[in-house]
């Protein structure tokens, strides 16, 4: 299994896209996994779920299981994609069920 660790946010996270703000949390964890860039999962109640549009996408990994993917409907359009859930995830990650993690076009800060 890779080294993954799972770590709470001490710091509440914003997460914007195009100006417009998705959601804040101050319980957002972080995920470190061997030697990629750390990803940060926020939880689903914190997100305005009413800008996600759940897709067809699904992928799997090894050591997290099967991810699920939503678009986020913006004033100016559509990402594709750009956000993934681990909605039953394997139970070495457990922590991670119900959040949500954001590719770089999704804006999430700290502080």
């Amino acid at each position: 299994m890779a080294h993954i660790t799972i770590t709470a946010i001490s710091e509440p996270v914003t997460v914007t896209v195009g100006g417009m703000t998705l959601g804040e949390s101050h319980r957002a964890l972080e995920l470190k996994e061997g030697t990629y860039p750390p990803v940060t999962y926020v939880p689903r109640e914190d997100i305005d779920m009413s800008r996600l549009v759940r897709t067809e996408k699904a992928t799997t990994c090894p050591w997290k299981g099967q991810a699920s993917y939503y678009s986020v409907r913006t004033d100016s359009g559509v990402l594709d994609n750009a956000v993934w859930s681990y909605e039953d995830p394997i139970p070495d990650v457990a922590p991670i069920a119900g959040h949500l993690a954001f590719y770089p076009s999704v804006t999430v800060t700290r502080g």
